[in-house]
Order: C-alpha cells, then structure tokens, then sequence
C-alpha cells in the first residue's frame, strides 16, 4: 500500500510539473538575432484585458463631461511613444571642375558620379512619428512609412526614457510595423473592437504632430466615416475616417474611443495644404490586430488567397448581365490553377455571400478574404445565369508577387470609329505598342474619345475586347458586325481583358 501511495505522490508531481512547464512555456518567446537586428518573437501576445469603464459614467453636470475627456486621456496617453527614425545616405561633393566638364585626370582625385566619387560625405536624415505600446513587454505598434529604411529607430515614453527599438515585422499592404524595446513594466493600451465604431462617435487621436516638443499631443473628434477605400493610401484599405485633428508626426499614433481603448492607427491625412484640414484616416484596430498578432508570432503577415479579381456592380453593368438588382460582387479574372478555378467559379459569377455574410461591395470582400489564414475553408454563394450556386473553397497563401490589375496606357488622340470608340485587328505592331501578347482573332481598342460615355466608363486603348453584348468576340469582321447592331442609345456590355485582368464595362451609347 506504501509503495501504491508513492506512485501515486510520484504522478501527482509528474502531472504538476508538466502543467507548471505549459504555463510557463505557452508564453515563451522564441530569440532571432542578426548583424542588423535582433528582437524576440512571441507565441503569445499579452494583450491588456483589465477593461475601463468609462462610458458608462453618469454625465450630470459640465465638469463630469469635460472630466471624462480627461480619464479618457489619462488612461491613453502613458501608451504613446514619440519614434524617432535615423537613416544614413551618401551625399558626393562636387568638384569645382566639373563645372568645365568631366575629365579622367580630376575622377582620379574626386571619383566620377558613377561611383560616388571619393570626396562623398556621409548625412543623417532624421524622421519623427509617433507609435503605441500593445504588451506589457515592449512590442509597439506604428506605421510602416514612419520606420521604412530607418538605419536606427529610438522611441521616447510618457516618462521621458530613450530606448532603442528594433523592427520585428512590417506589412507595407496595410502600412502598418511592429517595432519592439527591450523594456519591461511599460503601460499597453486595450485593443477595442472597431467593427463596432458608429459614424457619429467621438474618438480622441493621440501623438506627436509636427515635432518632438509637441509629445502626446491630444485631439479630439468624431467618426466622420467608415469603411474608406480607393484613398490610395495602401493594398488594403478600410480606413476609419475621422476630424480629430491629425498632423505630419501623428502618423502610428493611437485612434481612441470614449472607453480608453485602440480602435485605429492614425495613418494619414487629406489636405491640399499638407496641413490639418479636418480629414483624418485611421487603419480600424481589428485589421490592424490581426497585421500586429501574425507579425509578432510569425515575423511576417499571411494572407488567404482565392484567385480572383473583382468589381462592384453597377446600374449599367446590372442591365448588361439582366441582374435584377446591384446586389453582390462580379468576378472578372478566375487565375488558372487558383483555388476559385479548382472549385469551378467562373467569370461573370456574381457572388452574393462569403462565408455567410452579403457581399456588399469589392473592397470589403477582399478584406474578408485576404483576412482569413491560408488553409481555410470560404463558403461562398453566387449566381450564374440566374441560378444560385455554393461552392466551399479551400483558400491557399497569398503569393507574394499578387498584385493589383495594371491599368493599360490612356491614349489622348480622339476616336473616329462608332460611340468614340476605334478597334482594329491585334497586329504585331499593335502587340508592341501596347504591351500585348498577339493572337489571330483578337479585337483590340486603339482609342477611346474622352468625352465618350465608354472614356467615362473606364475603357481605355490596349483594352483587348473579349465578348460583346455577351458574344464571345473571335475576329475584328464578328466584332464589326456586332457593332452595326448598335443604335444610338442602345446599352453596350463588354467584356476586355486588360494585361490579364478581365474586366466589365457597360454604358449607353
């Protein structure tokens, strides 16, 4: 029985050590080190949880409000570092002699501008933005362009500390970086859930606009909107929309809600002056969270890929297909070997749904997408000729090269042909002019008339034709022939492909 009792004892302690050793171990951090840099990539972030409160605090008299600005800016501001960027670059000293033109006796001394030239002088470009602290163990979230190239990188805190940081991971698509001090005992700010921010709420933004000696600078504001894209401003666009004032120097600095917590990265601004004009754009904390968590565990952002390229559906392009509302996302382009043509999606789909929820627009949809880990299953539901159909995708990794259709090249000459519009056989000349692979049969667009309805739809010259009013397009006498057809005012649906990117156009002519 004594012996039984010890074995007992003995597997108690087994079973406890292996415990105390996973909680230990489920928080390690695993060390990388390099000639240029050298940071600490975690398993697990520790996130801040201890919750505020604030937005529930009774509001009765004028110094309640103004007091809980006052919290809110308290509880947000020991989160905020000013950075501080150094970047080293090479400036040649011009010889006075070149002023009489180059000659190989003076390259002797002074090097030629090929090579730099001997009397090059080493300058120090310093940049200045702001970031915020999300671990209690130093990583730190910014902007990408705020560190970009930086040679070294140095942070000061709410206390006045001067730390080196180190780059641990940067995601130029969404122009966000984490940035990492070995300090402990520092202040992280709680991550909030920005799908929940409502246009019309107040948000402070929080950093160091236009120089160090404006440190933690405070602003306040409301949502102006939500949702922003096609601001040109990164890949990946969802901006949060806000007139807090937001300066050069605020960029990487935290958007604040009323309960203290992160709910954007104050990336940009819109002025004609280059100063506040009361447009802000604010990177929504839950694209930003998961940009942050994957660049803290895995040194670097993945992303689901379909293999698809999309577009919104408007009213012309919703009566050239005979849709009965605008409803969903047209999918133009289906990559050979892609995950959507594994599954069997098609162009011309219209999908409806991803993963359950509508899709309401094309921005949003490849968000949704490029937001799920590679290996995930997409349930996506679409309608093709009127009937709907559910595929379940199984999405791969990004490739790293993926990029956005390349525009073919406006040509400023005016059209003669019907509809402003002139197209001619794809000729090899044709093929060189225009970048193109040629092909017997092919319908290419030499000239769009700017002041035409299909300038004014998007087509532009290299545009290869390649069904018209739903007829597969397969020599310049079909086309031509398809054309005659047309009547003034009649709506004309094509579909082109563009440097191998199909797209729609519709409009009346």
């Amino acid at each position: 029985m004594k012996k039984r009792g010890n074995r007992v004892k003995y597997l108690l302690l087994l079973l406890l050590g292996i415990a105390v050793g996973g909680l230990v171990f489920a928080n390690i951090e695993f060390s990388f080190s390099g000639p240029d840099t050298s940071f600490r990539l975690s398993s697990k972030p520790n996130y801040a949880t201890a919750k505020n409160n604030f937005e529930n605090s009774p509001i009765e008299t004028l110094r309640d409000f103004n007091e809980a600005f006052v919290q809110i800016a308290e509880s947000a501001t020991p989160s905020v570092v000013t950075i501080f960027t150094e970047k080293t670059v090479n400036r040649r000293v011009i010889s006075p002699f070149e002023f009489f033109g180059r000659d190989p006796f003076f390259d002797e001394f002074f090097g030629s501008p090929k090579d730099g030239g001997r009397n090059s002088r080493k300058e120090v470009q310093r940049g200045l933005g702001s970031g915020v602290i999300v671990t209690s163990d130093g990583y730190i979230l910014t902007n990408n362009h705020v560190i970009d190239k930086a040679d070294a990188i140095y942070i000061r805190t709410s206390d006045n500390r001067k730390i080196v940081a180190k780059v641990v991971g940067t995601d130029p698509k969404t122009d966000l970086a984490v940035i990492k001090v070995n300090e402990r005992g520092l202040k992280p700010i709680l991550i909030g859930n920005s799908d929940k921010l409502r246009v019309g709420e107040w948000v402070i933004a929080i950093g160091s606009p236009l120089g160090e000696s404006l440190a933690r600078t405070v602003t306040q504001g409301i949502v102006s909107a939500i949702g922003r894209s096609n601001v040109g401003l990164a890949d990946y666009e969802d901006f949060i929309q806000t007139d807090a004032a937001i300066n050069p120097g605020n960029s990487g600095g935290p958007l604040v809600n009323i309960n203290g917590e992160l709910v954007g990265i104050n990336t940009a601004i819109a002025s004609r002056t280059g100063g506040f004009e009361g447009i802000g754009f604010a990177v929504p904390s839950n694209m930003a969270q998961k940009v942050l968590t994957s660049l803290i565990t895995k040194g670097k952002v993945t992303r689901g890929y379909l293999g698809i390229s999309i577009q919104d559906i408007d009213e012309n392009i919703a009566r050239g297909m005979q849709l009965k509302s605008r409803e969903g996302v047209l999918v133009g382009t289906v990559v050979s070997g892609s995950p959507a043509a594994k599954a069997g999606l098609r162009t011309g789909d219209v999908i409806l749904d991803f993963n359950d929820r509508k899709a309401l627009s094309s921005v949003e949809l490849r968000n949704a997408i490029a937001g799920l880990s590679p290996g995930s299953v997409a349930k996506i539901r679409i309608l093709r000729d009127g009937e709907v159909r559910v595929f379940n995708v199984r999405l791969e990794e990004q490739p790293s090269a993926a990029a956005a259709p390349v525009p073919a090249p406006s040509q400023q000459q005016p059209a003669s042909e019907a509809f402003g519009i002139r197209a001619a056989e794809l000729t090899p000349q044709l093929a060189g002019q225009f970048k193109l692979q040629g092909s017997t049969g092919k319908v290419v667009v030499t000239a769009v008339d700017q002041s035409s309805s299909a300038f004014s739809a998007g087509l532009r010259a290299g545009d290869v034709i390649v069904s018209f009013n739903k007829q597969p397009v397969t020599s310049y006498a079909q086309y031509a022939a398809l054309l005659r057809k047309v009547k003034s005012g009649d709506l004309v649906f094509l579909l082109v492909d563009r440097r191998g990117s199909k797209v729609y156009f519709a409009f009346n002519v």
